[in-house]
């Protein structure tokens, strides 16, 4: 029977002294939960961890796309769509988007644009038209000297291709390279950083009924396997982010026992990145309707998250995020940091 070890993270000041560092982040931990299938839970202290087992959780993650991955990273989403769940439309005119590029730009540590909505139910958006969306933007942002690394939020290798030759950073496949078989040697060829999320058919269909035998085991095994594909085709882990896909074929029950167990996901030894941001999941915990009443449930997620060492969180609304996650790291460790001052 296989055994899974999720470290319990903490970020107090009062630190012992078998504690261990998580990822070379901002979170230590002293036990671990030890995970198996079909059989209870079990807290054990970090000593009865196997050498092995400890190796990934332990090794700091290198930077990457422009971004230190030892304090929490905010990215910041710029849908160029007409249809997105969330601000669908809002962003879609070209200066409109560039001049909320500019805002973003100068708050987080990376944007992410999608030309594509994955939202449940959405439907496929062909090549030339994801690319006459978001490659001007790109462009944009480049010609206005914005220097903040960009994401491209895409299936198709194709989009990747196009934005990457307009100024893109990094590729964020929310299909986790299962869509287009030419994004991996894409990303090979060029060395662009990868973002894979975890998500099962496809936007159109994936939230019918979706089911798991265990929800946290299976998302953290769907992922070690597309890590590993992606290591098979060239791509270096140390390159590699893991996004276990909250919302993306789950319910509301998937989604809170992903976000209560994130920590796990160290294991696989990539940085990891949580996009909860105004989904449908907070407004039912939060009785929030409404997208646009989403953003304290929005941040409480994203604290969750920071507080089990996820080096990013991608969210729509930046500013409040960036200031509570300020609040975060100064209140746990006592002291405003440096780079804050």
């Amino acid at each position: 029977m296989r055994v899974y070890y999720r470290p319990i993270p903490s970020a107090d000041p009062a630190r012992p002294p078998e504690a261990v560092t998580l990822a070379g982040g901002w979170c230590w931990f002293d036990r671990v939960e030890r995970l198996r299938r079909g059989a209870p839970a079990e807290v054990l202290p970090v000593s009865d961890v196997p050498q092995k087992a400890l190796e990934p959780l332990l090794a700091p993650r290198m930077p990457l796309a422009g971004l230190r991955l030892d304090r929490p990273s905010v990215m910041g989403i710029l849908n160029v769509t007409p249809d997105s769940f969330s601000d669908g439309g809002v962003h879609a005119e070209r200066m409109i988007a560039l001049t909320r590029a500019a805002e973003m730009a100068s708050e987080v540590e990376i944007v992410d644009i999608g030309g594509e909505s994955t939202r449940p139910g959405a439907d496929e958006v062909p090549v030339a038209e994801e690319i006459e969306r978001t490659c001007p933007v790109i462009a944009d942002m480049r010609a206005a000297h914005l220097d903040v690394p960009i994401s491209i939020d895409t299936r198709k290798a194709a989009v990747a291709r196009a934005a990457l030759a307009a100024g893109a950073t990094m590729v964020n496949d929310v299909s986790g390279l299962g869509f287009d078989p030419a994004m991996a040697p894409l990303l090979a060829e060029t060395g662009a950083p990868l973002c894979l999320m975890h998500s099962i058919a496809t936007p159109a269909t994936m939230q019918v009924d979706p089911r798991y035998d265990n929800v946290l085991l299976d998302v953290y095994d769907a992922l070690e396997a597309r890590v590993a594909a992606a290591e098979a085709a060239g791509i270096d882990r140390s390159r590699i982010v893991v996004d276990p896909g909250i919302g993306f074929g789950k319910t509301v029950d998937h989604n809170l026992a992903l976000l209560a167990r994130l920590s796990l996901f160290h294991g696989l030894g990539c940085a990891v990145l949580l996009g909860a941001s105004r989904k449908r999941f907070i407004g039912v915990v939060g009785r929030a309707n409404r997208t646009e009443e989403r953003l304290p449930g929005s941040v409480a997620a994203a604290l969750a998250a920071v507080g089990q060492g996820v080096q990013i969180v991608r969210v729509h609304d930046t500013t409040a995020t960036v200031q509570a996650l300020r609040l975060f790291r100064a209140a746990t460790g006592g002291v405003q940091p440096e780079e804050d001052r």
